[in-house]
């Protein structure tokens, strides 16, 4: 993976980059709403936290507008509601800041609560969205986390939180977007192995997947009325077909035999800002590669 004239200055700036890792890695992924870490990474994250990492979830905004007949401060305790019960789950941790949805913009306030979160939980690994998406949530997600990225290192920077000594790897989750660049992976997970997990984490957010998103959606007939019925129903109403790029690079690091086999899959784009990690170090940041 080539250096860019930035990452090369991030390094001359006193990080030491990706380093020798003895202790748990430490992951943090960030997302614009109480559900979005869920969606884009929740497999992944089963798989560190079975092999012992550490993962935190971070909600940037607080989900008070994402229903169709609850809102403001009642809907916003429902949600974090949900997200701890995902933790309790998945065996992850969960923040949800109190930002409204909706209204996110990429503030320095918002950008100096990042920086803190990524500071305190030591992270080795930082997932968010690329900053093009439908929802300005997710975009100004992704800017707000780029923003984070050197800042993370900067002591004069919200000096009440402790600077990182190391610049982590930054990387994106998964999108479809075209425009002004395509998703390009990096780094492609097999999942199948706790498809059933993650999907068990989702099913947790019942306020959106099962009322919010069929409604705003359209297909809210749609939605059984059981619980595991409920589940099946959400694993084939979220989860397409992968795509070709995904599918290479799934055959690049497990080989194409069990590429092949693989059902389910989350993938993520090393960004261009934080330190520029080899495939040695993306193996040592993401040990189920290839397992």
């Amino acid at each position: 993976m080539k250096f860019t004239v930035f990452a090369l200055a991030v390094f001359l700036v006193s990080f030491a980059g990706v380093q020798a890792q003895e202790d748990p890695l430490r992951i943090i992924m960030i997302g614009a709403h109480p559900d979005d870490c869920d969606i884009k990474g929740g497999g992944t994250a089963a798989l560190f936290v079975a092999m012992g990492h550490k993962v935190k979830f971070v909600s940037v905004t607080n989900g008070d507008a994402g229903h169709m007949e609850e809102g403001g401060g009642m809907l916003a305790k429902r949600r974090i509601a949900e997200t701890q019960e995902v933790a309790r789950r998945l065996g992850v941790d969960y923040d949800v800041l109190d930002n409204h949805d909706g209204e996110l913009l990429p503030t320095l306030e918002i950008r100096l609560q990042i920086i803190r979160k990524i500071r305190e939980w030591d992270a080795d690994v930082v997932i968010a969205p690329r900053p093009n998406d439908y929802h300005p949530d997710h975009r100004y997600t992704g800017v707000l986390v780029q923003d984070a990225a050197y800042m993370v290192g900067v002591p004069n920077v919200a000096p009440d939180t402790p600077p990182l000594r190391k610049n982590p790897v930054f990387l994106y989750f998964q999108d479809h977007f075209q425009k002004p660049n395509p998703f390009e992976p990096h780094v492609a997970i097999d999942i199948t192995q706790v498809i059933d997990k993650k999907i068990d984490g989702m099913d947790a957010h019942v306020s959106q997947f099962y009322e919010w998103l069929p409604w705003i959606g359209g297909y809210a007939d749609e939605v059984p009325e059981g619980k595991e019925e409920r589940k099946e129903w959400l694993k084939g109403k979220r989860f397409g077909s992968i795509t070709p790029a995904v599918r290479s690079n799934l055959e690049k690091w497990y080989g194409s035999a069990r590429a092949e086999q693989v059902g389910y899959a989350e993938a993520f784009e090393v960004c261009e800002y934080g330190s520029q990690p080899t495939e040695e170090d993306l193996m040592r940041l993401f040990p189920m590669l290839g397992k």
